[in-house]
Order: structure tokens, then sequence, then C-alpha cells
């Protein structure tokens, strides 16, 4: 069954002033969203097959009531830079159904009419892994800017370098073996998103303010 990559997400900071760094880039932002019920919300920048969320808890009171409290991303959020991975990573199956590669559990969040699953007994230490089960709108990522004066079209590579990569759990086990991402062993937290294949080398690294790497 062949999966794609929907988005990822990085925790930030409230109102992810992180995302000035992405503009000064080179990189043009598209629409925000919140969350209601889930008590997030997040600034976007969208490619042609994909997009980058930068997310933050805007309600505790929300983020840590069921059934949002359940997804601990009120954890993740406020476990950042204190060993918690800031990552979530969200796929689908490219026909828009289907099966998740990984166990999971259903969430039914206030905001969405449909559920999402999430992947079942993953550690705060490796990135949280969503899976949609509904199909994306079509010509939904062409409603939103995706030219950037940095040369970046799609998502063809994902590395998210995590401290002790041999013990990860099942699920990201199961989602490395899609062959769309890999878990590279690194001293902190860092994603490394790799647009058109790399062919031109170049990269650009959004750290220390964002841990995130753009490779293309």
């Amino acid at each position: 069954m062949a999966y794609v990559i929907d988005h990822v997400f990085v925790m930030c900071s409230p109102g992810a002033p992180e995302a000035e760094g992405l503009v000064r880039a080179g990189l043009t932002e598209g629409t925000a969203n919140t969350h209601p019920g889930q008590g997030t919300a997040n600034r976007r920048f969208f490619f042609d097959n994909a997009f980058l969320e930068l997310l933050w808890v805007s309600d505790v009171d929300e983020a840590r009531r069921e059934p949002a409290a359940r997804t601990r991303l009120w954890e993740r959020w406020s476990g950042r830079g204190a060993g918690a991975c800031p990552f979530g990573l969200i796929f689908r199956n490219a026909t828009g159904s289907g099966v998740p590669p990984f166990p999971t559990w259903s969430y039914q969040p206030a905001y969405s009419p449909v559920a999402i699953d999430i992947a079942r007994e993953t550690p705060l230490a490796e990135p949280e892994l969503f899976f949609f089960r509904f199909p994306r709108p079509p010509g939904a990522l062409r409603q939103e800017p995706t030219a950037h004066a940095l040369p970046l079209k799609a998502l063809t590579a994902l590395r998210v370098g995590i401290p002790r990569p041999d013990r990860r759990s099942e699920a990201a086990r199961a989602a490395q073996a899609t062959g769309l991402v890999t878990f590279p062993a690194a001293d902190g937290y860092v994603m490394t998103l790799g647009f058109d294949g790399e062919v031109q080398g170049w990269s650009t690294d959004l750290r220390p303010d964002l841990p995130l790497v753009l490779a293309w």
C-alpha cells in the first residue's frame, strides 16, 4: 500500500514568531488555522504535495481536557526543549483511503467531522504519528501560495533526527518502513525536509530558533 506525507508539524512559541525566520529565508506564508476544542493554533507554509505547520497551544484548558488530552499535544508542547520531541508526522494513503501503517487509536476532535488515527504507544521522545483516512479535497493545496523565493516545490524526503534512534517504537519502525521517513541519530531533535530530490545540494538551517533544516 502506498502512503504519502500529508504534512508535518513543529511545536513552537505562542503565535509562532519562529515563522518569521522562514519568511526571511524565502518562504511565502499561507493561511493560519485554529482547532476549537483542541486548544491549538498554527501558522502554515505550503508546497506542491504537503505543508509545514508551526503549532502551539493557544488554550491550555482545552488542550488538557478530554478528548484532546489523550493526544498529549499539551505535554509535547510544554515539554519541548525539556526532552519531548516537538514534531508530528501526518500520513495518508496515496488514494485517500485504506488502513494506517501503524497501530492506532481513533481521535474525534471537535473541529473535524471525521476522526483522526493516532499511533499507539509512541513515547514523547519520538514524533507523534497521525493518519488521515479521508482524502485531501481536490485542489486544496493549489488554493494556498506554493511559490517561494527558495526553489522548493515538492517534498521528497523527510529525516527526523532523534537521540537514541536504536530504541524506536513499533510505530516509528512501521513509519520508516513506508520509505517516507528516516530517523537518523542526532544530538538534539532536528527535522530535515528534502525537496525535489535535493539535486541542487543547497540547504538552510533554521536553528536555533526552529529545529528545522530545508534542503533542496
